[in-house]
């Protein structure tokens, strides 16, 4: 694929169900942030996306600045449709906007966000794990989305199921026996000779979680395709999927009641997820607290989710909305806010500074999942991440068909490729 021109990314943003923004806004004059004219700026966030305290005290003023911020957020509708319609029809544009973790849609109209080098971001960048600022930084190189949380990854094991099976159950020694993704099938297929547990929800998880944990993904900064090159980091998620399909140690439960189930009955004695899905284990399997335990994921962590703030062009001062941004993430702000509403910090400082608290209340047993996750997170290796990947859909869908419909995965894998290459030549991209 020839590396991706800007009218290239406008066609497939338009295709792919991607607002282009650039012709709405090109007819534009003038401003239209949201409180142009006050002395504010006007924030958009989702709860539980930033540090309450940071919020508040903003609100006072922002410090280094003339400006007091003005937090929102929006009632309640689909996120980034509400974001770019705003982007889209230039009026009520908040100065500061907070993005989730599928920040690289927003890669196709990057112009429509301040660059944040032109304040000095890049003085910032040594303070946030490597792999989460390379996220924010666009194909062109342009800093428009600055790290807030992260989710690095880790595999849950629940320890009372694990010792009926005879395996081990301490945190080190399940680290240690699961290094490769064969070990950790191997584990799998006592666990369930001795259980008849299973080790993963279904064939979907363990897909993604090892793309999120590989540096290599679907496409690179140039926009070619990697996946249907030999040895591709996409073809070998899929084997090892397949591979663990026929050795029997994914639960194939495709819908939520059926996961919630095999967690609170032991039926699915495992996950692969981020440190944020503690509190949805939580939530769904309380009277199974001190029975779960954390282990490394075999070869390296991943990262599954996280947020952005970005200055959409429009703002109305964004030298003062940057200094709320570096503010409010900064190591005592991000330890903050894991304290009160438990977003995991993208900067290491924030993990070393003594002042977070493990938030997990004995869910874990003994065992410390705050330091644990600290330890996962260093592992993490930096990707890109393509905004051609919303189309990956025929990947999951495939992998799934093969769990579920016994579909034959070497025609489920060629089905994938071809209607992701289907889509992208619809569209004006050559594969």
């Amino acid at each position: 694929m020839a590396a991706l021109s800007r009218r290239s990314l406008l066609t497939g943003a338009a295709g792919l169900g991607v607002l282009s923004l650039s012709a709405a806004l090109s007819a534009c004059s003038s401003p239209a942030s949201i409180s142009a004219g006050t002395d504010e700026l006007t924030l958009w966030y989702w709860p539980r996306s930033m540090n309450p305290s940071a919020l508040k005290d903003a609100a006072h003023g922002i410090p280094g600045t003339n400006k007091r911020l003005n937090a929102m957020t929006p009632a309640n509708t689909n996120w980034d449709t509400r974001l770019r319609t705003s982007l889209a029809g230039n009026a009520d544009v908040p100065d500061i906007v907070a993005i989730n973790s599928n920040v690289s849609l927003y890669f196709f109209d990057e112009d429509m966000f301040v660059d944040m080098n032109k304040f000095g971001a890049q003085s910032f960048k040594s303070q946030y794990f490597d792999w989460k600022w390379s996220y924010g930084e666009t194909p062109s190189g342009r800093m428009c989305f600055f790290p807030i949380d992260s989710g690095p990854t880790g595999f849950y094991y629940r320890a009372d199921v694990f010792a009926k099976a005879g395996l081990p159950t301490d945190p080190d020694a399940v680290s240690a026996a699961v290094r490769t993704w064969p070990e950790w099938i191997e584990l799998g297929k006592q666990l369930r000779a001795k259980t008849g547990s299973h080790l993963l929800i279904n064939s979907t998880q363990l897909f993604n979680q090892i793309v999120n944990a590989s540096p290599e993904r679907y496409f690179n900064r140039a926009g070619d395709p990697l996946y249907t090159r030999p040895g591709s980091a996409i073809k070998d998620a899929w084997d090892i999927a397949v591979t663990a399909i026929k050795a029997g140690v994914l639960g194939n439960q495709q819908i939520a009641t059926d996961q919630n189930a095999g967690w609170v009955t032991g039926k699915t004695a495992g996950h692969i997820e981020a440190v944020w899905w503690a509190q949805i284990l939580l939530d769904t399997a309380p009277k199974t607290k001190g029975s779960w335990r954390l282990a490394s994921q075999p070869v390296r962590a991943g990262n599954s989710g996280g947020s952005f703030l970005a200055i959409p062009h429009t703002c109305q001062d964004p030298e003062a909305a940057f200094k709320f941004i570096t503010w409010s993430q900064t190591a005592a702000r991000q330890a903050q806010a894991y304290n009160e509403v438990q977003l995991f910090p993208s900067t290491p400082a924030a993990l070393t500074g003594g002042t977070m608290k493990d938030a997990s209340h004995g869910f874990f047993g003994p065992q410390d999942s705050l330091a644990f996750f600290k330890t996962q997170a260093e592992t993490v290796p930096s990707a890109f991440i393509s905004p051609y990947e919303q189309i990956a859909n025929y990947f999951t869908t495939e992998i799934a068909n093969v769990e579920a419909g016994g579909k034959d995965p070497n025609r489920a894998w060629d089905d994938a490729v071809n209607e992701t290459n289907q889509v992208l030549r619809k569209h004006g991209v050559n594969v």
